[in-house]
């Protein structure tokens, strides 16, 4: 499993189209699908969702054929946005920021079946997990503890305890989550 990097995601929508290697031959279409996931992550929920869905749409424009380019762009939008949000507990009404399925599916002007529906065939495509590092938001990937075991001489030991050099090593070979230091002001 790749190793995520969040580093500088909170106060601008990345990564770009380049960053996300998506084909020339899906670009105009991925923008249009990306301007979709931007605005409303951005207006509802965080530019760190922004940056989710963006990653998530990349990668179905790298599929081949791209699914993108058949149906209706406002729903592939929607079923984005609900797959990247189910996988971090969007729908949990103790979670920030939080939206429920209907309501989701009212502010993306869409169905709320079709909506799931959509999401569905996207995890199935892209045989997404729960446990899928690179569209977790930060906080779910602190909380999640499962990511962040390794096998160390045989044991199973929890990433965060090592020191900070094996860390490093782990970090470099994606076994673990790549998280950058919070700063001290909480940014």
């Amino acid at each position: 499993m790749a190793a995520p990097d969040h580093a500088g995601e909170s106060s601008a929508v990345r990564p770009t189209l380049a960053e996300l290697r998506v084909p020339r031959a899906v670009r105009v279409t991925v923008e249009q699908v990306l301007a979709r996931t931007d605005a409303f992550c951005l207006e509802h929920l965080d530019a760190e969702y922004a940056s989710l869905c963006r990653r998530l749409t990349g990668r179905l424009a790298r599929k081949r054929p791209s699914p993108l380019t058949r149906g209706d762009l406002g729903i592939w939008a929607a079923g984005v946005v609900h797959a990247v949000g189910s996988m971090n507990f969007l729908f949990d009404p103790s979670q920030t920021p939080h939206l429920d399925t209907e309501r989701l599916a009212a502010l993306l002007g869409v169905k709320k079946t079709t909506m799931a529906n959509k999401a569905r065939l996207i995890r199935d495509l892209l045989r997404l997990s729960q446990l899928d590092a690179e569209l977790l938001r930060r906080a779910v990937l602190e909380e999640l503890g499962i990511l962040w075991w390794v096998e160390l001489d045989g044991l199973l030991v929890d990433a965060r305890m090592l020191p900070p050099e094996l860390q490093a090593e782990a970090r470099r070979r994606g076994l673990i989550p790549d998280l950058p230091a919070v700063e001290a002001d909480g940014g």
